[in-house]
């Protein structure tokens, strides 16, 4: 089996009100937001993690999502980042012929705190999924 990791987890452009909230991509690519965290169109695109799944018809493929990690921001701040379910659910058996791919594609939440807590920026990290063949 092999794995590509075709396209990160994407939430785009959103501003926070005094009291925070989450911003939340799901694997269909939607994006949902609460509390006081606003959506924003600025031009900045959002959606949910890629990977390109290469495996014999018939693999049983299980997911697993590593913890929730800490996303640095460019101008100080961090915010909570917990990985999403996938569009195939956790456990899936590959349907494409190599050199096909099976594509799963993954959301998350953001939790985001006030504007002194989490000042505007790009925040950026690194988060685990783990695909195992059974």
């Amino acid at each position: 089996m092999y794995v590509n990791p075709a396209q990160g987890l994407i939430f785009g452009a959103f501003f926070q009100g005094m009291s925070g909230g989450t911003v939340i991509i799901y694997p269909d690519g939607s994006r949902a937001v609460t509390g006081s965290v606003i959506q924003a169109n600025l031009g900045y695109p959002f959606s949910p993690a890629i990977f390109e799944i290469t495996a014999n018809r018939g693999t049983l493929v299980s997911i697993l999502n590593g913890p929730d990690v800490t996303l640095t921001g460019s101008n100080g701040g961090v915010i909570s980042l917990h990985i999403g379910a996938a569009s195939t659910g956790s456990t899936f058996i590959t349907t494409a012929t190599p050199p096909a791919t099976n594509l799963v594609k993954i959301g998350g939440t953001l939790t985001v705190g006030p504007p002194i807590s989490n000042p505007s920026g790009a925040y950026s990290g690194v988060f685990n999924v783990t695909f195992i063949q059974e």
